[in-house]
Formats: C-alpha cells, structure tokens, sequence
C-alpha cells in the first residue's frame, strides 16, 4: 500500500511556531486566544493579503451522508475579509430562498477516485466493490491513501470532531501540501498549505455552516 502518500499527525509549519502545536488551542491553554491569532495570521491571513488564497466552501453530505458524489462545493478566491464576506452573503441569500447554492462543476472526491481506480484496473489490479466503495479500502490502489485522507477531513469538517487541531501532510496533484484542521467552539475549518519548502497557494476549507462563525473569528484576529 503506498502510506507515503499521507500520514496524519505529521509536524508542520505550526510546530515551528509552538512547542506543542496539539495544546496550544486547547480550551485548557491560557494563552488559547493568542495562540489562535497567531496560527490564523500564519495560515490564512498572510497568504490572503497576498492574493494566494482561495475559500472552499463544501456542502451536501447530511444526515450521515458520506456518498463521493454527493459532496458538492465551491472555490472562491479571496484577498480580503470582504471578498469573503461576499461569499458569505451569497450563501446565506440561497439559503434563505431555499435556492440551489453554489456549486463547481468539477468534483472533490467521486471524479478523483473514478480516475484513480480505472487508473489501477489499467495496471492489472482487481478491485472488488468494497474497495471501490469503502473509503477505508481506498489505500489499496494507488492515491487512494491520499483520497481517503481528504475524505476524512471533509468528514470531520461536515459532522465535526473531538480533537481541536490535527495537522496532516498528504501528496496532492499540486504537489505536498499539509493540512491544519481546527475544531473550535469558534468554528470549524481546515487549511491546505503547500508544504514547508514548496511553493503555491492555500485554501481554506469551510463547512458552508461554519461561514458565518470562521468570519466573526477571522474579524476578531484582524483587531
């Protein structure tokens, strides 16, 4: 099985800043609040003040839901606490009108791992269908590891998590990245970030629930 592909409670760019990156935004930590400005600043608001950061917004898995091909989302990119507050203007309008809400046509998870099991069977690889449909089963195949890592996070981010920050480093097709997920009694969210000596753009990923609570979160860091 290719496990180089992912490996969850890696260290990344977060442990260079704190000494204990998995404490420092417990609720027990006396200086949760700061520690939380501090790890926004690096994460998100640097890589929007530099036009390198996109907002993805994801939605359709409910009621303990978890199909591929129901996880809808949409990519915004954002260079101000504006720009994102439009989005999340836009949200809450179709949600107040019961309207469809933004979707990409492009797919996260079901496209991916379409192309990443007919890319196995090409190599000779027999996959029964509790691998094809078994998220767990995925590591299997090759980037299937990575697939079931995402899978995970979108997971965690939809139906939330105990642990309030994991830090993840996974082989994406732009290359390493490393995922920072947080779950705060502020908000959920998760943020992709090249890895520490690559180059590219971060995204912030965001339950469409969870706009208006990482908003008022990233506001109160900006003050």
């Amino acid at each position: 099985m290719p496990f180089s592909e992912a490996k969850e409670h890696a260290p990344g760019h977060l442990h260079h800043i704190f000494a204990d990156p998995y404490s420092a935004f417990d609720n027990l930590s006396v200086e949760r609040q700061l520690h939380l400005r501090v790890a926004l600043q690096t994460l998100v608001c640097e890589p929007m003040a530099s036009a390198a950061l996109t907002l993805r917004v994801i939605h359709g898995w409910e009621n303990g839901g978890f199909e591929p091909g129901d996880l809808a989302h949409s990519d915004h990119p954002i260079a101000t606490l504006d720009a994102l507050n439009q989005v999340r203007a836009t949200y809450q309008q179709a949600i107040e009108s019961a309207a469809p809400l933004p979707r990409d046509t492009a797919s996260l998870l079901a496209g991916p791992l379409a192309e990443a099991i007919e890319a196995a069977e090409a190599e000779g690889q027999t996959l029964d269908e509790e691998t094809r449909t078994i998220p767990a089963r995925w590591p299997a195949f090759d980037d299937g590891l990575s697939l079931y890592t995402f899978f995970k996070v979108y997971h965690r981010l939809t139906y939330s998590e105990d642990d309030s920050y994991r830090s993840i480093q996974c082989q994406t097709p732009q290359g390493p990245r490393e995922i920072h997920e947080f779950h705060l009694e502020e908000g959920e969210f998760a943020v992709i970030r090249p890895a520490e000596g690559t180059s590219g753009d971060s995204v912030l990923v965001l339950h469409v629930s969870q706009l208006e609570p990482v908003m008022m979160l990233l506001q109160a860091c900006r003050t």
